[in-house]
């Protein structure tokens, strides 16, 4: 009677074990059962809901500023164009995205995405990362919504003094009691339930694009009335040249990060197959339609060279005599700032909610409440932290550490989508509950080997998530002619060589991305390190594009949703894109960056690897799993 595979048990060394742990993969939806009521959030969300979120979560009150300063140092009168470049390059990621979000509808978004296609080493960074992301993200933009509440109030002094900040004596800090309790009705609100919310985010949204709508219909008609000054320069189109269009575009993508948010409501969704990838695209498009729509007439009205870069649009109304209007554009900032919290601390407790549910952090945080259906604990967690900072901290300092975490996010959901379509998991962990069961299960084959039993000391230091049974094999052997007519590979060699390949792609693509970042190398390393990145990069390129995808992509997950065109190419230049952006986010936030993650790394060593969901998981061929169920149910029911 042949047996099944190895299991993730810590024999065999404990180096070795601590290595197998950071490879080990979930299955989708595999922390999540049916049966685990508790669990369980809330169906409510539909498509409205969700453009509601992601147009929330993007336009924030960057669009107020970004216009000017991007105009002033990079862009000029091309500002319209790198909107246009940037959103075409966010778009890349909303394909991986939606693909991933509709296969794999389960809380967690790219932290989930990474722990079933990469492992849970590379999951856990991810989620830590975004942990730090949502929370200086949500307490940067709180602390933003005091000075402009204090314009609408007649000026600094305006507020009520419970309200205004306040320097406390003696100390260099200064208090913000008003993004405090901001971030703590947000919070309430959030606790009421995921429909409620996102109804009052969808109202706030709303009132802003209101105002982006009058900024638009108001300056279109001062334009045509005054002529359009600012398109009339000697200049030309590019005053910066092209390069400068394009660094403006590697700037204002930053304004288009917030769509993400969507895919961390996924278990929340109705129908996710069809209306997250909608979702997902709706809000990006009307995102990059508001921006660009907003940079054609700002630009128009002002020369780029007069732009004030702190207020470009109330100044650029003000200009004309429209000081009226100023009010209601610092309304729409405070709209956006609202919203925007709201986008911020809306994925956080979701984020939690999944890693604890895998055991990787204390099972409080996945605690569901029945009523409201949404993680009470969790999100209560989110908001005293970000409250905390918003109130003591000036956290605009540490704004460039919000990038890594999304930036890292969107390069390893790329790196997901490849996996997924060229070697998708063919290991699925069963509990160890299920160790008599599979036990108890045979399988024709040919030879039996006293190797194969599951659970021995013996068996610890082989390579876990290996299948050593002779009916796997058999599709192994298959050859197949490859779509050029010049290969032919058997299914294990194919998956190996799609593996390398992958990684080669993400080595030539960072290499190439720092040696092209980096000016200050002299020229006898930097242009071999790009033309060693560059190689890299094509070869994995080409060796992905000759060999055929792997036919349990059709099967993998949820069936039904969205599939990303043109891969490989599409994901390979997304992961170099966002590659670029964090090599050049500056070494100042990695350092402070490389401080979180440490602190991520023991907390994974010393807490999540023990008390993983996977620490104990047996894991057995995808073709062997539905049998070794079906067994199980079938002696449950007797």
């Amino acid at each position: 009677m042949g047996f099944l595979v190895d299991t993730q048990k810590e024999g065999g060394g404990h180096s070795w074990g601590y290595l197998r742990s950071l490879v080990r993969r979930k299955q989708v939806d595999s922390a999540d059962e049916p049966h685990s009521h508790h669990h369980q959030l809330a169906k409510a969300l539909t498509v409205p809901h969700l453009v509601a979120i992601g147009v929330g979560a993007t336009i924030g009150a960057g669009v107020y500023i970004l216009v000017g300063t991007v105009a002033r140092e990079h862009s000029g009168p091309s500002l319209a164009l790198s909107f246009l470049i940037a959103g075409i390059a966010a778009a890349l990621s909303a394909f991986c995205y939606a693909e991933l979000s509709s296969r794999c509808p389960s809380a967690g978004s790219a932290y989930h995405y990474s722990y079933i296609c990469v492992g849970e080493g590379v999951a856990w960074l991810i989620g830590w990362a975004l942990i730090l992301e949502y929370t200086i993200g949500g307490s940067a933009v709180a602390r933003g919504i005091s000075p402009n509440l204090a314009l609408l109030f007649g000026g600094e002094d305006g507020l009520p003094s419970f309200l205004a900040r306040h320097q406390i004596p003696g100390l260099d800090v200064v208090v913000d009691p008003s993004a405090a309790i901001l971030v703590f009705i947000v919070t309430g609100l959030l606790c009421l339930g995921i429909k409620e919310s996102t109804f009052a985010q969808g109202i706030v949204t709303a009132a802003n694009v209101c105002v982006l709508l009058f900024v638009i219909v108001a300056g279109t008609y001062l334009g045509f009335k005054t002529g359009w000054a600012g398109y009339e320069l000697s200049s030309g189109l590019f005053p910066f040249g092209v390069d400068g269009m394009f660094a403006g575009s590697a700037t204002v993508f930053f304004a288009f990060i917030g769509f993400d948010s969507v895919a961390s409501a996924a278990e929340e969704v109705k129908n996710p197959q069809r209306d997250l990838p909608i979702g997902i695209g709706l809000a990006l498009f009307l995102c990059c339609a508001v921006y660009m729509m907003v940079s054609i007439v700002i630009v128009g009205l002002v020369p780029y060279y007069a732009m004030d870069p702190d207020t470009p649009i109330s100044s650029a109304f003000a200009s004309h005599d429209m000081q009226w209007a100023v009010y209601l554009i610092t309304l729409g900032a405070v709209m956006a700032l609202c919203s925007a919290l709201m986008g911020a601390l809306l994925p956080q407790p979701r984020i939690l909610m999944a890693m604890a549910r895998d055991g990787l952090l204390p099972s409080l945080f996945s605690d569901v409440n029945r009523r409201t259906q949404v993680p009470v604990k969790a999100t209560i967690a989110t908001g005293l932290c970000a409250a905390t900072l918003a109130f003591f901290m000036d956290v605009s300092q540490l704004a460039g550490m919000v990038s890594v975490g999304t930036l890292l996010a969107f390069t390893m959901v790329a790196v997901s989508v490849l996996i997924l379509r060229y070697v998708p998991p063919d290991e699925l962990p069963l509990p160890a509950s299920l160790q008599d069961r599979i036990d108890s299960v045979s399988f024709i084959c040919g030879e039996t080997k006293s190797s194969d039993h599951v659970g021995t000391s013996d068996n610890s230091n082989k390579q876990p998530l290996i299948g050593n049974n002779d009916a796997s094999v058999h599709f192994r052997v298959i050859e197949k002619q490859e779509a050029l007519g010049c290969w032919v590979l058997s299914e294990e060699n194919r998956r190996k060589v799609a593996g390398w390949s992958i990684m080669f792609t993400c080595i030539g693509a960072f290499l190439l991305s720092y040696a092209a970042s980096s000016l200050n190398f002299p020229g006898v390393i930097r242009y071999p390190l790009c033309g060693v990145g560059g190689s890299l990069l094509l070869a994995g390129l080409i060796a992905l594009s000759s060999i055929d995808q792997d036919d349990a992509r059709h099967t993998f997950g949820h069936s039904g949703g969205f599939i990303c065109p043109l891969v490989p190419l599409l994901p390979i230049i997304c992961i170099l894109i966002n590659m670029y952006l964090l090599v050049n986010l500056g070494s100042a936030t990695w350092a402070r960056v490389s401080v979180w993650l440490v602190i991520g790394v023991l907390v994974y060593a010393f807490y999540g690897r023990k008390h993983s969901s996977l620490a104990n998981a047996v894991y057995v061929t995808t073709a062997h799993a539905e049998e070794i169920y079906r067994e199980h149910e079938a002696s449950s029911l007797a």
